[in-house]
Parts: C-alpha cells; sequence; structure tokens
C-alpha cells in the first residue's frame, strides 16, 4: 500500500502540482487576449475596429475550448484571424496540458490516500456517540463490526488490504462506520481514528498478523495509556508480551478459548448449553443438551490448536491420540503419538476403532474435511469437532454435517464481543462452573427460570449502569432517601406483571459481585446489572428508570399528579382529609 501524506497538506500538494499549468493557461489567455484587443481589424466608415478587452476574453474562451461561435463582434480582419489560428493551437496545447496533469494528480496514490485520509478525519470527527477502534476487517474484523451494529456501537475500521476495505464499503450498518486503508501500527492513523478522543472507548485488534498485532497494542498504549486495549493473539511469547501493557489490556486465544470450552463441555454440559443459548449460538436451545461422549479422543493436528486441547484434556484425565507430520515434543507426555498425516493406516493405529470422538484442527480446511470423510467412514458413530479455519468455505462445512464446528474468527469475534457489552458473563460462568464442580446443579434451577421468564427464544443480553446518564428518575429517587428494590423496578408498567427478563449479576460500587440477586435487592448507585430477557422488557425496564412517575406508581400503585392543577387538588385533599 502506497504511503500516505499528511491530511492538511491536501491543498498544497493540488498547489504545487497545478502550478504550472496554472501559470502556463494564465500566460496563454493574456498574451492570446493582448494581441486580440492590439492587432487592427476590419475599417468600417473609415474607422479600424479594435476588439475591446470583454469580447477578446470571451472570444479566447470559447476558442481555446475549440467550442467556435464565430468572429464576434464583427468579421475579423486577416492579421485577426491568423492571430487567432496562433492562438487556438496554442491554447489547446495548453490545456492539454493542464488536463493531463490533473488526471495524473487525481490517480496518483499518494494523493487519493491524503484525500482519504481527510474525509476519514472528518467522519470520526462527526461521531458524538462512544465508540471503538477496530483495527483489521477479516472474518474476525466483519463478524465484529456487525455485533457493534447490532449493538447500536459505532467501529472506526483500519485496514491494510484495500479489497477488505471496498468489502466495508458495501455493508449496511445500524451506525456510521468510517473505514481507513491504513497501517494501524502507524501512530497517525490510530490519532486520525480518535484514540485521543473522549468518546472513544477501546481498541480492538484483530488483525492477521501477530507482530503487528503487538506493535499496534503498543502504540495504543503510549498514546493514551488509559484506552482499554483488546487484542488478539495466538502465541503464548505475544500474549505475555501484550499482556505486560497493564490491567487495561485483554487478550482473546481463540484455541485457547474454545479448549476450555470443550472441557466445559465435557464436563459440565449444562453450562455449556446455557451458555452456547445465551450468546445465540444455532441450534442451542435451553430445552436440549448436546452431552459429549465420555472416553478416549483423537487430535489431528498439533499445531497452536492442537496443543492447546491436548493440554485441556490431559489435565482432566481423557485419554487422547495425537496424529501430527512433526516430532513429537520431548516435554510433552502423550498417551499415544502417531507421526504422519491422518490417513486411514494413522487414524487406525491411533485408535479410531475404539475412540469416542475426534478432532479435527490442522490449518487447511480442505485437509479437515478430507480427514472428516476418513474417520467418519471408519468409525460412523464417532462425534467429530472439526477446524473451520476460512468463512467462506462454510458452506462445505456445513454440507459435510460435523457435530460442531470450530471457526477460529467466529470464536474470537463473540468472545470479544460480548466481552464488550456483557463483561459481567464471566463472572457468571466462573460461579456456575464453581457450583457445578461443587455438585451443586445451579445451571440447571437457572435455565428452568429463564425458560419460564423469557422462553427458548434467543435472548437478548443488557449491561445496565444505575447512574444520572442512564437512570436520572432512579438516581433522584436514591438520593431522596427511598429505597428501590430490584422486585419494584422489574415491572410493566401497564399490568405490573414481571418483565419479561432476569438479573444475572450485579456489581456494586465497591466491585463485590451477587449472582442472581433476589427480588429485595436493595438498587444503589453506580450498580451495574447485566439482564437476560426479552428487547421489549429492556425497553421497558430503561423506561422505568427515566420517568419518576412510573417509577412512583411501581412502588405505589398510584399515579403520581403531573399537571399543576391536579397536584393542587390532590394537595386539597390530602389537606382536608389530615383535617
Amino acid at each position: 500500500m502506497p504511503g500516505s501524506l499528511d491530511v492538511g497538506r491536501v491543498g498544497a500538494v493540488v498547489g504545487r502540482q497545478m502550478r504550472m499549468p496554472i501559470i502556463t493557461l494564465l500566460v496563454v489567455y493574456a498574451v492570446a487576449v493582448a494581441g486580440m484587443t492590439l492587432i487592427p481589424g476590419r475599417v468600417v466608415d473609415g474607422e479600424t475596429q479594435y476588439m475591446s478587452i470583454f469580447h477578446a476574453f470571451y472570444f479566447m474562451t470559447y476558442t481555446a475550448t475549440t467550442t467556435g461561435f464565430g468572429e464576434i463582434p464583427y468579421e475579423f480582419s486577416n492579421a485577426q484571424r491568423m492571430w487567432a489560428i496562433v492562438c487556438l493551437y496554442v491554447s489547446v496545447v495548453a490545456w492539454f496540458y493542464a488536463i493531463g496533469t490533473i488526471i495524473q494528480l487525481i490517480t496518483n496514490p499518494y494523493f487519493l490516500q491524503a484525500l482519504a485520509e481527510q474525509k476519514f478525519a472528518r467522519q470520526v470527527k462527526r461521531l458524538s456517540s462512544p465508540f471503538y477502534i477496530l483495527c483489521g476487517f477479516g472474518d474476525t474484523g466483519s463478524l465484529l463490526a456487525r455485533g457493534l451494529s447490532d449493538a447500536n456501537i459505532s467501529a472506526v475500521i483500519i485496514e491494510s488490504e484495500v479489497e477488505r476495505l471496498k468489502a466495508l464499503l458495501l455493508r449496511d450498518y445500524r451506525v456510521p462506520m468510517p473505514g481507513l486503508c491504513a497501517d494501524a501500527s502507524i501512530p497517525k492513523h490510530l490519532i486520525e481514528a480518535g484514540l485521543q478522543r473522549s468518546n472513544c472507548i477501546g481498541v480492538i485488534i484483530v488483525t492477521r498478523n501477530e507482530e503487528v498485532n503487538l506493535r499496534i497494542s503498543v502504540m495504543a498504549y503510549v498514546l493514551n495509556p488509559s484506552i482499554r486495549i483488546v487484542a488478539m493473539s495466538k502465541v503464548g511469547f505475544y500474549n505475555d508480551r501484550i499482556a505486560s501493557l497493564g490491567r487495561e489490556t485483554h487478550i482473546v486465544d481463540p484455541f485457547r478459548s474454545f479448549a476450555r470450552g470443550l472441557a466445559i463441555a465435557l464436563f459440565n454440559p449444562k453450562t455449556y448449553g446455557l451458555n452456547q443459548w445465551i450468546i445465540g449460538a444455532p441450534g442451542a436451545s435451553l430445552r436440549k443438551t448436546v452431552v459429549f461422549p465420555t472416553g478416549a479422543w483423537i487430535i489431528c493436528g498439533y499445531g497452536r490448536m492442537g496443543q492447546e486441547l491436548h493440554y485441556v484434556l490431559s489435565k482432566n484425565n481423557v485419554r487422547t491420540a495425537v496424529i501430527d507430520v512433526h516430532d513429537p515434543p520431548a516435554e510433552v507426555d502423550f498417551d499415544c503419538y502417531v507421526q504422519g498425516r491422518a490417513t486411514e493406516q494413522s487414524l487406525e493405529a491411533a485408535g479410531i476403532d475404539k475412540a469416542v470422538g475426534i478432532l479435527i484442527a490442522t490449518d487447511d480446511d480442505g485437509r479437515n474435511l478430507g480427514i472428516l470423510v476418513n474417520a467418519r467412514s471408519l468409525n460412523p458413530g464417532l462425534f467429530t469437532v472439526v477446524r473451520q479455519n476460512l468463512h467462506e468455505n462454510e458452506t462445505a462445512f456445513l454440507a459435510g454435517q460435523a457435530d460442531l464446528i470450530m471457526q477460529p474468527s467466529l470464536v474470537t469475534a463473540r468472545r470479544i464481543f460480548y466481552s464488550l457489552i456483557a463483561p459481567l458473563l464471566k463472572p457468571l460462568f466462573e460461579h456456575l462452573v464453581e457450583c457445578a464442580n461443587e455438585g451443586q446443579d445451579m445451571v440447571s434451577q437457572l435455565m428452568e427460570r429463564l425458560e419460564r421468564v423469557v422462553g427458548d427464544v434467543q435472548p437478548h443480553l443488557m449491561t445496565l449502569r444505575i447512574d444520572r446518564s442512564s437512570s436520572a428518575a432512579a438516581i433522584d429517587l436514591i438520593e431522596s432517601g427511598e429505597k428501590l428494590l430490584l422486585a419494584e423496578l422489574l415491572q410493566d408498567p401497564a399490568t405490573r406483571d414481571g418483565l419479561a427478563t432476569v438479573p444475572l449479576v450485579v456489581r456494586s460500587a465497591n466491585g463485590a459481585e451477587m449472582i442472581l440477586p433476589a427480588d429485595d435487592y436493595q438498587i444503589q448507585e453506580h450498580d451495574e446489572f447485566l439482564f437476560c430477557g426479552k428487547a421489549r422488557a429492556h425497553l421497558l425496564l430503561k423506561s422505568n428508570l427515566h420517568n419518576e412517575y412510573t417509577l412512583h406508581y411501581l412502588k405505589t400503585g398510584v399515579d403520581k399528579p403531573r399537571g399543576w392543577i391536579a397536584k393542587w387538588v390532590v394537595r386539597k385533599l390530602h389537606q382536608r382529609h389530615s383535617a
């Protein structure tokens, strides 16, 4: 990609490139007009006619452009015609020179980049709502952009590949999504993207290059140490380097995330099913839990994903056989290691006839699908988990009918998206897993409650902070000394029935977290809630927090008078009743 110029130099670039063509045109016009005014014309009534400056300029205007409106204001003399011929050829050449320079200018990649940066900077300045900077618009970036748009959150996108940025222009987003084709690791581009603006709430880094992700993380931290940084990294070395930037930096490793999710699915299937339902995974249901078989597993491919899967399964005492073309690492203990490609012979050597499941984790989609077909022919009852590297191959993988498809870009996008819009999901599932390990079936109770209140439909998540900007009426009530209970808030003003939403977690101002707060929980300022329910219920909930009359009615069951006359009547009735 060509280098770029400062956006403030666009005018200077135009002036420098067009200086000589403009001077040439001015000189040609000046000499031509002067000649036409000085050369004597025809003799009329014994008097020699001379052309005025206005008529000379008018004549040159349509002559130089080869329009040709004739000889005005009278027929020319031969001398004038000879001069007109000279002016015509010279002016046409001058115009060709100027037009050629203009074409050269507007096709100059450096100039086009400067214009794009200038337009991009203007679009960013017009963003008044909170936004994220999204570095990278590949499979992961495009999925994240769609999710943020659906959540009505803007993102400023920086992508180094022109073709990927062209795809951005074809997307229909609900909110502004300005994009720039540039290297996001260059500080100037991060500043142009609004890194130092007050409404920039974070930087999301999901490029395909680990080194670039590290550079962007460092640059963003140096330019704005308080900014939240979420970076994708799949290599331990880069994970450690990025993590050292501070506690506002978060790392997402799709392979590690998937491996941990697989461990939960194997040993806590209900927790895994609840997680899939909450994040809206296709086919997820509260009524149907996918149970993974227990027994020996085969891992095909010992790359980054294979290593994470082997570590998690071995840690949980699951017998695994690994098939890979490279020599086995000496520092790792394997139950079974077959060196070579995942052919029929290798699969049989790994014990596919006795295995309950296979994890196909190479970095080649064609090879993964081939292994899937081969493994299923050897053991039709095998539980199959296959890695899909490219989103564009989705149709083929769906046709393969694997039991579970692991797409790194989708895993990363979901993990980042829900960490942004619902950060309290993490403590919720940590608590659920802990309870399951202690023998408490809290997950079943929560799933029954969600099905009863919300229904077995795709849920809507909402993170709500109790402050004056989002809950003005509630804050006024709390500051007046009155108590506001959670049950009072979760009512439909029209029927006073409970809203179709469940409070999953509340985090108080001091950082203490409460899982599934009770109805009598007393709401305080700066509380942060995570609700799971229907979108309409969440709209009503927001309205309850903002409207003092609605809030008064929900607490007392009595409509608060609004107009001056109504207030006067109520006051008089109260005085009479008191007397």
